[in-house]
């Protein structure tokens, strides 16, 4: 059986002030009028049942994810006690659906991406799942084929092509490699031999709990106390105690880097993994002087900007080129684009402060 996995617990700092600690970025509306997490499970469709949808977030969301998404189960909406990265994520919702269905297959996705073209992206599922019933112990991700050298998402490698009954090309998985520098960027993109990372997996439960044994075993076992006390009494108890020990880390340095049997697929649909304000312009059309507005705006020789406001409130700009401006009740962002990156350092700079009413 086919399970969904969806990775919610990303606190979005770089979508700051609209993202907060309470209502980060999966939980808001960016593209059309679904949050990033419904539509997630919108796209779905009939490919798994409501109650095979695990959705892993940070315990302080539990309630607003379950009230974004009552179809969900309330018991599929799982909190982590604790911040700790991709790679406990997965080898938690690994833990759960193996101890209950011990041959079934996960997809892993995580909750903030943008995905248009749902049939494609259904089909693209379907046919990693047939590659994985072929070869259980086979890792499957989907390449995205990259249009510009981009410097803000991970890259995958293919090597060889490999024979398969399905009607899709499927390379090896040569290595992975982290966000490059403007250089390398540009010579991934010439080489034609790179993919985009889509941050979207597909395998057995199992196999992958089992490479979390061979390659994190501290991780694994913390997981495995986990798992053996589902059903428990003691499970809570147990839950906080053992996934609080974990050193957090990614799924891809975890695991990925080192596993054997991996496959890549390149994706048939549209994907955007929306990590900053500018993708916002990207996803929503702009106007004829190349702005994209959320909200009620005035703009005077204002061109190529990004501005989002709140209902009622008037966002009035002159001589605006290539900004962002983001306003909200309490916190409002003035940036030039060429800085979107530097956003993070706004929300570490508040930490320092100590001015947690605008995080």
């Amino acid at each position: 059986m086919l399970h969904a996995v969806i990775m919610a617990g990303g606190s979005g700092t770089r979508f700051w002030p609209a993202s907060r600690k309470q209502l980060p970025k999966q939980l808001l509306k960016l593209h059309g009028d679904r949050t990033m997490i419904q539509s997630t499970v919108d796209r779905l469709g009939d490919l798994v049942r409501p109650e095979d949808v695990l959705v892993v977030t940070n315990r302080i969301l539990v309630e607003e994810t379950r009230r974004q998404l009552p179809a969900v189960p309330t018991g599929q909406i799982v909190g982590e006690p604790a911040k700790r990265d991709t790679a406990p994520c997965v080898g938690l919702a690994a833990a759960m659906i193996a101890k209950k269905d011990p041959d079934g297959m996960m997809v892993v996705m995580p909750a903030d991406h943008v995905i248009n073209e749902v049939s494609q992206y259904q089909k693209a599922i379907q046919s990693a799942c047939e590659v994985v019933k072929q070869c259980p112990s086979r890792f499957v991700t989907f390449g995205i084929k990259p249009t510009y050298p981009a410097e803000s998402f991970g890259y995958v490698e293919r090597g060889a092509s490999q024979e398969t009954d399905i009607d899709r090309e499927l390379f090896h998985v040569t290595r992975f490699r982290e966000k490059p520098n403007a250089e390398l960027a540009r010579q991934f993109l010439e080489s034609g031999q790179f993919y985009w990372n889509s941050g979207i997996f597909v395998w057995r439960a199992q196999a992958v709990f089992d490479a979390l044994a061979e390659f994190q075993p501290v991780m694994h076992s913390h997981l495995k106390k986990i798992q053996d006390a589902m059903d428990t009494s003691q499970f809570e108890s147990v839950f906080e105690e053992e996934f609080t020990a974990i050193v957090g880390t990614s799924i891809d340095y975890a695991v990925m880097e080192k596993y054997e049997d991996i496959s890549v697929m390149e994706a048939t649909f549209d994907w955007d993994d929306v990590g900053n304000w500018p993708a916002v312009g990207r996803l929503n059309p702009p106007d004829e002087a190349g702005n994209t507005v959320v909200g009620k705006h005035l703009g005077i020789d204002t061109k190529n900007s990004i501005i989002r406001g709140e209902d009622g409130h008037l966002i009035a700009t002159l001589g605006l080129d290539d900004c962002i401006v983001v306003h909200t009740p309490n916190a409002t962002l003035v940036a030039d684009k060429s800085q979107e990156e530097a956003v993070r350092e706004i929300v570490r700079q508040l930490e320092e402060k100590g001015w947690a009413e605008f995080l």
